[in-house]
């Protein structure tokens, strides 16, 4: 058995590096298909070869560094990293917890320092070379070490908090571990904007006048209770523009980029947020965090079943079972059922996204939105002809194409 889990886990990792070249070869086969005649006129010959550049070495970085990923991953479950590594961890403490924290820990922070070489590259190299880069040295290492922090502190928070209860209750164990889960993801997602957010960016009241009004008055026609609408000051990092809703009832507020106020006119911001309401007034928020719940406790369940097997830890080269050891090879197990989670996913997601269109639509703001929508894509030099099979796989949003043609019937 434990020879078997070995080399299904071997070849899960091969498997998802292939489909992940597989998909990127048929995005860059796709991209040279001629652009969709409602987009037509998006862009000119010289920003349309600047488009193609760009799109071309975002993913030839990103094949690199998967391939990386990739390799480090299989080597280090090959030649057992995971039984060295939970060996170290043991010798470290002989208490459950700090050896969790301290094994995941490692991983965490092997895995930061092979990204970390990529995102540099990506943000002072790619995004500077195509005129997208406005972020500093300064605030580039400021941002890396705050989220690093962040990431650590909430992980290692969980981590340590379930190992715990798995120590009081084995038994129960999932259970209460997603209870924690859930009330820690509706904490964060209610407050996520006064606690996060301002750790990276200043956000303040959008200032009374044409725009305000606007926004507050189609709010007004909607029946959307509206009081909270900020601008993020975002073009310290980058001229691409967005924005987006977030919260629950009286936390619930509008965040606009300072570039989207920049480069779209009022009708086609309050086009764009819109859609951003219409997700609200469609119950797509709860929704997602239902159905992200529900996900959750079935993970959790289904690790419960494996968390003491020893032909899990064994294929990992560890000794004995741990719940440290076995979560990273459940994790890994785990990883086809997770895509084809991800494809339902991105089934609903676009679905969401072709219902909040309508809600925009039929408000009288879909040629708005459709025009907002077209300058954000065309200044962010977005690829116009993404193949059907990587919408399908991997696309959280109908295509630019598709949106467009809706919205302008």
């Amino acid at each position: 058995m434990t020879t078997i889990l070995y080399w299904i886990i071997i070849t899960i990792v091969i498997a998802n590096f292939l489909l992940g070249v597989w998909l990127q070869s048929l995005s860059i086969k796709a991209s040279k298909n001629p652009i969709p005649e409602s987009l037509k006129g998006l862009y000119d010959d010289e920003k349309y070869a600047k488009q193609q550049s760009y799109f071309r070495i975002n993913h030839k970085v990103a094949f690199i560094s998967s391939s990386v990923s990739a390799l480090i991953t299989l080597a280090f479950f090959a030649f057992g990293g995971y039984g060295w590594l939970d060996g170290v961890a043991r010798g470290l403490s002989a208490r459950p917890v700090l050896q969790a924290l301290c094994f995941f820990g490692f991983i965490y922070v092997l895995t930061f320092l092979i990204s970390l070489p990529f995102s540099i590259y990506e943000t002072f190299v790619i995004e500077e070379r195509f005129g997208f880069n406005k972020t500093t040295p300064k605030v580039f290492a400021g941002d890396t070490v705050k989220s690093f922090m962040i990431d650590a502190l909430i992980s290692g928070g969980l981590l340590a908090i379930c190992v715990w209860i798995y120590t009081l209750t084995p038994e129960w164990f999932w259970l209460i571990a997603f209870g924690v889960f859930a009330a820690f993801l509706l904490f964060f997602q209610y407050f996520y904007s006064e606690l996060i957010v301002p750790l990276f960016n200043k956000q303040k009241p959008l200032e009374e006048g044409e725009l305000r009004s606007a926004i507050e008055a189609f709010a007004d026609k909607a029946g959307f209770e509206l009081d909270n609408i900020y601008v993020m000051d975002e073009s310290k990092r980058t001229t691409k523009a967005n924005a987006y809703f977030t919260g629950y009832g009286k936390k619930k507020r509008v965040v606009l980029f300072d570039t989207l106020i920049s480069q779209l006119t009022t009708d086609e911001i309050v086009g764009v947020l819109a859609h951003e309401i219409g997700h609200y007034k469609r119950g797509h928020m709860v929704k997602d965090m239902a159905m992200s719940l529900l996900t959750t406790l079935a993970t959790f369940w289904l690790f419960s079943l494996v968390i003491d097997n020893g032909a899990i830890a064994a294929a990992a080269g560890a000794p004995e079972p741990s719940f440290w050891v076995n979560l990273a090879v459940f994790s890994m197990l785990l990883s086809p059922v997770s895509l084809l989670l991800g494809i339902v996913t991105n089934i609903i997601s676009r679905r969401h996204e072709r219902q909040a269109d309508a809600f925009a639509k039929d408000h009288g703001y879909g040629p708005a939105e459709a025009s907002g929508l077209k300058k954000i894509s065309a200044q962010a030099l977005s690829n116009l002809t993404p193949h059907p099979v990587v919408v399908f796989m991997e696309h959280s949003h109908p295509t630019l194409a598709e949106r467009v043609e809706f919205l302008e019937k």
